[in-house]
C-alpha cells in the first residue's frame, strides 16, 4: 500500500473509531468521507488491508453509492449489497450497514417490502437516524416509489414522534423544499406563485416551529445540524422570509453546503446574497 494512502487509511480508520457507538456522528463521518474517496485508491485499499473487518466493507458500499447517485445507477449492485450484509453479520449492532443498504435498495427502487424491512433494521438500532430517515423521505415521494399521501404520512409520523432537537428535525423542512423544487420543474403558473406553497398552513407552522429553537446556540447538536440550519436559511428565503433567518446565517457562518442552494445557482454566491440581505 502506498505510503500517502496508508496515512489516510489510517486517517479514515481514526475518525470513525473515535465516535465510538455515536450513530449520528459515526454515520456523518462514514457519508463525507465515504462521498470524498468515491473516486480514489483508498476505498479498495483499506478493505485489502482489512478485508474481514466490518467498516471497510461498508465504506466500499458507501462509495459505490455515492458514484451512483452521481451516474443514476449502481456499477454492481448486488456485490455493494453483500458488502453491507457481510458488515452486518461482523457488527450486528451497527445501524449504519443497513442504512447504506436501504440508499442501495432506494437507488434501485426495490420493492416497499425489502425497503421497510431494511429501514427496520436501521431504525431498531438508531430510531432517529437522519440519513435513513431522508432516504425514506425521497424513496417514498411520487418521482420514486411512493405518492404525496405517503410521503406526507411520513411526515406527519416523524414529527408526531421524533424529539424536538433529534438528528431527524430537518425532515418536514426537506420534504417542503424537495415539494417547492418539484413545483419549480413542473413550470408554468403553479412555478411562477410557487411561494404560496411556503403560505400554507403546513409550511408556515414548519417554519414557525424551525424558527423558535433551531437558531439557538447549542440547540441542535447532531452532527449535520450546520446542513439543517443551511436548509431553513433556504426556505425562509423562498418564503419570503429572509431577514428571519439572521441567527441562523450567524450560527452558519461559512459552512455553506451545497443541498439546497444549488437550486438557485452557485451555492457560495447564493449563501453569500441572502446572508448579506438577512444581516444587512
Amino acid at each position: 500500500m502506498p505510503g500517502q494512502v496508508a496515512i489516510q487509511v489510517d486517517q479514515v480508520e481514526r475518525l470513525l473509531h473515535t465516535a465510538g457507538r455515536d450513530w449520528d456522528r459515526r454515520g456523518h463521518r462514514f457519508a463525507v468521507l465515504a462521498e470524498a474517496a468515491a473516486h480514489s485508491g483508498l476505498v479498495r485499499s483499506w478493505r485489502m488491508r482489512r478485508p474481514h473487518a466490518a467498516d471497510p466493507q461498508v465504506f466500499e458500499a458507501w462509495a459505490a453509492l455515492c458514484r451512483g447517485r452521481q451516474t443514476g445507477r449502481m456499477e454492481d449492485a448486488a456485490d455493494a449489497v453483500d458488502r453491507c450484509r457481510s458488515a452486518a453479520d461482523a457488527a450486528p449492532d451497527d445501524p449504519e450497514p443497513w442504512v447504506v443498504l436501504l440508499g442501495i435498495l432506494r437507488l434501485e427502487r426495490a420493492d416497499s417490502r425489502q425497503a421497510f424491512a431494511v429501514w427496520h433494521e436501521v431504525t431498531s438500532r438508531d430510531p432517529w437516524n437522519r440519513e435513513a430517515h431522508l432516504q425514506m423521505l425521497r424513496y417514498l415521494s411520487p418521482e420514486e416509489c411512493g405518492s404525496r399521501s405517503s410521503q406526507l404520512d411520513f411526515v406527519q409520523g416523524v414529527r408526531g414522534s421524533a424529539p424536538a432537537a433529534s438528528p431527524v428535525v430537518g425532515v418536514e423542512l426537506t420534504a417542503l423544499v424537495d415539494e417547492h423544487a418539484r413545483t419549480v420543474a413542473r413550470g408554468g403558473i403553479d412555478a411562477l406563485l410557487v411561494r404560496r406553497q411556503w403560505a400554507t398552513h403546513r409550511a408556515a407552522t414548519a417554519l414557525d416551529t424551525a424558527l423558535a429553537g433551531w437558531p439557538r446556540p447549542g440547540h441542535l447538536r447532531h452532527a449535520a445540524a450546520l446542513a439543517d440550519l443551511n436548509l431553513l436559511a433556504f426556505a425562509l428565503v423562498q418564503a419570503g422570509r429572509a431577514r428571519e433567518g439572521a441567527d441562523a446565517y450567524r450560527l452558519i457562518g461559512d459552512t455553506v453546503t451545497a443541498w439546497p442552494w444549488t437550486f438557485d445557482g452557485d451555492p457560495l454566491d447564493q449563501y453569500g446574497y441572502w446572508r448579506a440581505k438577512a444581516l444587512g
